[in-house]
């Protein structure tokens, strides 16, 4: 596969030396939305189908506006129709982040350096599937293939987290994250909190998909709670979701029929982070948008809260869901070197329900080293690599791992 080689999206020469430093980082996955019963289980895949499509609304929307019929996307066609019809689909993606990631996903997990298409589908099937019968290939396997050193699962205020507790002993530590329900938080929610603490929980993530005044007494009440067991919580900001209602009747919610939102933030976010600045009771906070139109609310709103000797103890969270490719992770990013500091950042995180989507922190990591040497080439920065190198590994790694305590 020419494209995916070791100078992939490395355009400079400072670019390719930051990289270098950083491309074997361990992976602190502080959010995302993989099965912990399958962690527990030891999960086999039967193809690769179940593999790389299962669940994966992304390449879901594609497949449907290439035209490919509903039957052979979660219908009830065979599994290797449908592989058929994602090779189809594939080579038209030139752009999209999906081509990359699946090349990206094959090259690193399987060695398979053809690109997918029509004319390669059956072959890249059947090698796939010849290596998913071993054990290598079990999740245990992808997990330590992809040298992941944490995972925080999504989960609902009332599970049992019984599959948490069978991986104390792993040497990945897989951690629950609290993800309630605004709209519906129970009058046991505190009970909730204390069960999730006990059992190793230090995060939570919320949706928040619009800016009410209950939503905001709501969050103001969390993050309450939230401070008093030191937690740090996160705030995913501007979803429309399940917009095609006959599609959300008949397969449900996560099925590909989301979109950005276009509310009004500001406001609503000052008063939450404000109110409970004044009580000194706002924890650490990890704020994302997924209209890009508000990176700058958020790159401002950042720098009105931070102190307490905490460095970027209010964070610009990573280019999400329709972010999370190049241009989504540059502005980002830049509006967060613009308006704050970069430097402190705590990166990528997967946001996925896939086993094989680790290798979108390489493909974070090349971008991020790539927009660094940018500015080094363009003399917007000197050439010190000790503190280029530094900054780099922070951002991929160790300023995570210091935020969360992992």
């Amino acid at each position: 596969m020419s494209f995916i080689n070791e100078n992939f999206m490395l355009k400079n020469e400072t670019a390719k030396e930051i990289y270098a430093a950083v491309k074997d980082l361990p992976i602190i996955d502080y959010h995302c939305h993989i099965s912990p019963k399958m962690i527990a289980e030891n999960h086999k895949f039967k193809n690769a189908y179940e593999l790389f499509l299962g669940g994966d609304h992304y390449k879901w929307r594609q497949m449907r506006t290439n035209g490919v019929e509903e039957e052979y996307i979660t219908g009830e066609r065979d599994d290797f129709e449908k592989w058929l019809k994602f090779a189809e689909t594939m080579p038209y993606l030139i752009g999209n982040p999906i081509y990359h990631w699946t090349h990206l996903e094959l090259k690193r997990y399987f060695g398979i350096e053809e690109e997918l298409s029509p004319k390669t589908a059956k072959d890249i099937w059947d090698k796939v599937n010849s290596m998913l019968e071993t054990d290598e290939y079990r999740v245990l396997g992808l997990i330590k293939k992809s040298n992941v050193e944490v995972i925080c699962t999504t989960d609902a205020p009332h599970d049992t987290l019984e599959y948490h507790k069978q991986l104390k002993d792993l040497d990945v530590k897989v951690i629950p994250a609290f993800r309630p329900d605004l709209d519906n938080l129970g009058d046991d929610i505190t009970e909730c909190m204390d069960y999730f603490h006990e059992n190793g929980c230090r995060l939570s993530d919320h949706a928040v998909d619009k800016m009410d005044d209950d939503i905001i007494e709501k969050l103001v009440f969390l993050g309450e709670e939230y401070a008093k067991r030191g937690w740090v919580w996160q705030l995913h900001i501007g979803a429309l979701r399940n917009n095609n209602s006959r599609m959300f009747e008949k397969l449900g919610a996560d099925t590909g029929f989301d979109s950005i939102n276009d509310f009004q933030i500001a406001e609503g976010l000052s008063k939450i982070l404000d109110s409970l600045d004044k009580k000194n009771m706002l924890p650490k906070t990890i704020l994302y948008t997924l209209n890009p139109k508000d990176n700058y609310v958020l790159g401002t709103m950042l720098g009105n809260f931070q102190g307490g000797g905490i460095k970027g103890k209010i964070q610009f969270g990573s280019g999400w869901w329709f972010n999370d490719q190049r241009d989504g992770m540059e502005g980002q990013m830049k509006a967060l070197a613009n308006l704050g500091m970069l430097s402190r950042f705590v990166g990528m995180l997967t946001d996925s329900r896939s086993f094989v989507s680790y290798t979108r922190h390489e493909y974070f990591r090349r971008i991020l080293c790539n927009l660094l040497g940018k500015w080094v080439e363009e003399g917007e920065y000197p050439k010190d690599m000790e503190m280029l190198k530094k900054i780099a590994q922070d951002i991929c790694y160790y300023n995570a791992k210091n935020y969360f305590g992992y």
